[in-house]
């Protein structure tokens, strides 16, 4: 390629910051064959079907960057249960795998370069909980800990095992407003506690 693409791909990482995509990288004046030697050339790299990190922009990617990506492929996900509670701080080791919740009827690829475990929730219940994080890199959904912790229960206990699951309990029974919060997304899931 010419050095006026490089030039160009110099100045990207001036107005970008980390994550572009492929659509942003046309408007920019770049083709798609040079977007393929961009990738080669390890400029870019892809991260989920029209999307890429700039791989030489000086930026790191952030420690939330899996979340990020997720919602690039589908920004309708949601990050649940096991994943949603370590980066909300609850669980000190990151799980082997990004969990990620969807609407029953969301049937669109996930094909992410990390292991991803996705649920299907059915409409009237998928919105309870969620919060959206907004970060310089991107924004996704992710529920928070009250709900995560009712779906672990409902859905993956035998997976992350009752140590786990009393931990969270007992540090959310201490904050009275926080386990009023789980006590009542109890009664909407029919969980016992």
């Amino acid at each position: 390629m010419r050095n006026s693409t490089y030039k160009r791909v110099e100045a990207l990482y001036q107005t970008y910051k980390g994550y572009i995509s492929t659509r942003e990288l046309l408007a920019e004046g770049f083709s798609n064959r040079q977007i393929a030697v961009l990738i080669e050339e390890q400029y870019l790299e892809k991260v989920c079907y029209g999307h890429y990190w700039l791989l030489q922009s000086g930026c790191t990617k952030p420690a939330d960057y899996k979340c990020i990506e997720a919602s690039l492929s589908n920004p309708r996900a949601a990050i649940a249960m096991e994943s949603a509670c370590y980066y909300q701080g609850m669980l000190k080791e990151e799980p082997p795998f990004l969990a990620v919740a969807t609407e029953r009827t969301d049937r669109s690829a996930m094909k992410m370069d990390f292991p991803v475990k996705r649920h299907y929730f059915s409409s009237p219940k998928f919105q309870i909980g969620m919060q959206e994080v907004r970060t310089e890199f991107g924004s996704y959904h992710i529920y928070d800990v009250e709900r995560s912790f009712c779906d672990i229960m409902r859905l993956g206990r035998r997976n992350l095992g009752d140590k786990f699951a009393k931990e969270i309990l007992h540090s959310l029974k201490t904050d009275g407003e926080r386990y009023g919060k789980l006590l009542q997304y109890a009664e909407m899931f029919r969980l016992k506690l």
